[in-house]
């Protein structure tokens, strides 16, 4: 079952049962979907790597989102990007844990064959197509910079 499909019958689920939060999210991750289905180009088709990216993408807009209404003493808002945040992972594959990030960022220095910070580029490039979608990229470039920092 592709994405939009899904996400169209938990919308149905949500109106229902009348529950706000997950048809705000769920709403975000539609309205997504049909901007990037819209796009020149695209032939109204996207790809499961694609529908990955836009989810990784709004849970990242919805992280800075609440970083800055935790800042500005919101925490209304901020419940609110968290309620999202939670409903928007669902969709996305299981993230890894640190210790499994530092063990695959290992694995791929010694792959590329990387000696110190100037091949920081190398390995961020096949890391980061590696891990995608399973870790954040913040997380992937402090393991990536504290394994090649002697």
């Amino acid at each position: 079952m592709s994405l939009e499909t899904e996400v169209m019958s938990l919308m149905k689920d949500a109106m229902k049962t009348k529950d706000e939060s997950m048809l705000r999210g769920l709403r975000a991750i539609k309205a997504e979907i049909i901007k990037a289905k819209t796009e020149p180009g695209v032939n109204g088709d996207i790809s499961p790597d694609t529908e990955m990216k836009l989810l990784q993408k709004l849970v990242k807009q919805r992280k800075d989102s609440l970083l800055i209404f935790e800042q500005q003493n919101r925490p209304d808002l901020a419940v609110k990007e968290s309620e999202e945040i939670s409903i928007i992972e669902k969709f996305l594959p299981a993230q890894m844990s640190e210790e499994a990030v530092k063990a695959a960022v290992q694995a791929i220095v010694l792959e590329v064959g990387a000696t110190g910070p100037q091949d920081l580029g190398k390995v961020m490039g096949v890391a980061t197509k590696k891990l995608a979608g399973q870790a954040d990229g913040k997380v992937i470039s402090a393991m990536a910079k504290s394994i090649l920092t002697p």
